[in-house]
């Protein structure tokens, strides 16, 4: 799994130019499974983006994690994560699951935010959507599956 991690202010998801998802303060996580991505990758993953202390505390020093500034987090399921652009200039994505793994994966990893007490809101699984949002910081950060 490859997620990239975005600190906002808000960010949200439009498709076909309607809202689907929203939020204020939070993490905007754009998510990536691999082909070879297990379960255990899935809950390591979602335990960690909980527990990432990315959000400043009262003297300004990043010590707080999603959860102790009652943030949200909008997941958006993003196989272009797991491009390859070694060979030429079209990029493959054979390292990318196979549609029904992602989803399901992604799925289950947003469900397990949501068993860690953070409010998930989602993109549409497949679908061409406009992401806007307001990084605060700009703070960016990346998470891999791979040990």
């Amino acid at each position: 799994m490859r997620i990239l991690i975005q600190r906002v202010k808000r960010a949200r998801v439009l498709v076909v130019g309607q809202t689907v998802s929203e939020i204020g303060r939070g993490l905007l996580l754009l998510v990536g499974v691999g082909r070879e991505d297990t379960e255990g990758d899935v809950l390591r993953l979602a335990r960690k983006v909980v527990s990432l202390r990315i959000f400043e505390d009262e003297h300004g020093k990043m010590n707080l994690d999603i959860k102790q500034t009652g943030g949200s987090i909008l997941s958006v399921s993003q196989f272009t994560l797991y491009a390859d652009t070694k060979k030429g200039n079209r990029p493959g994505f054979e390292q990318s699951a196979d549609p029904d793994t992602a989803k399901d994966y992604w799925q289950r990893f947003n469900n397990m935010l949501r068993n860690e007490g953070v409010e998930v809101r989602e993109g549409t699984f497949a679908a061409h959507m406009e992401v806007e949002l307001v990084n605060d910081g700009p703070v960016t950060i990346w998470l891999d599956s791979i040990k």
